[in-house]
């Protein structure tokens, strides 16, 4: 399925660099580019819009006021967030505005292209660098009559434990030496525990872990 991209930036040589990239991708189809927000509204109604990536520090209208704008005209459209900065405050608000995504502007261009398919594809991303941010956040933003019931995904009492230490942002290296086990021993306990939980990675295993109760 071939989506259309929209580039909201305000550097041109940056535009020139995305929309180069999203040109040779199989999953897009026209990119249109706007160096501003409310450039990018102007396409909004005349084009179907699949995904946004969207420059937070824009002249004018910032990113996270225009993602939360693109979200009220349409919330079936994708926002890929993407900047130079981590402020924590930054952070949290482009989650409340519904970015899908959320990378930092030194991210491998290649990276980006895989972050914005599975965007596509319906997951979220959130850079490794700010992903204690996002944890932090889903674990103090559930009240208890929206906690889901807590679901029985099989996991072992070691790969509960081991889920309980990727929710407290331990690396593999980390949660070997935390448990005395080989990093190879590790690794298989943690490719289990995204199967049995059926995520694609380490911070979407830690968000359901949090936000279902699971540890």
């Amino acid at each position: 399925m071939k989506n259309n991209i929209l580039i909201i930036e305000d550097h041109e040589l940056t535009r020139f660099g995305l929309k180069t990239a999203f040109e040779a991708c199989e999953f897009a189809d026209k990119i249109f580019e706007a160096e501003s927000a409310e450039r990018g509204f102007e396409l909004l109604p005349n084009n179907k819009i699949d995904l946004v990536i969207m420059d937070l520090g824009l002249p004018g209208m910032n990113g996270i006021e225009a993602t939360r704008a693109i979200k009220d005209f349409n919330d079936e459209i994708k926002v890929v967030v993407l900047t130079s900065h981590n402020d924590e405050q930054e952070v949290l608000n482009s989650l409340k505005a519904g970015a899908n995504a959320y990378c930092s502007k030194e991210i491998n261009p290649q990276r980006l292209i895989q972050v914005v398919q599975s965007v596509l594809d319906g997951a979220a991303w959130f850079d490794p660098a700010i992903s204690h941010i996002v944890l932090k956040a889903a674990s103090k933003g559930e009240d208890n009559d929206n906690i889901k019931p807590k679901k029985d995904y099989g996991l072992t009492s070691r790969e509960t434990q081991i889920l309980k230490l990727i929710t407290e942002g331990y690396s593999n290296i980390e949660i070997a030496n935390e448990l005395f086990v080989s990093i190879n021993t590790t690794k298989a306990h943690v490719a289990s525990i995204l199967q049995k939980l059926e995520v694609d990675d380490r911070l979407q295993a830690a968000l359901k872990a949090l936000k279902e109760r699971l540890v």
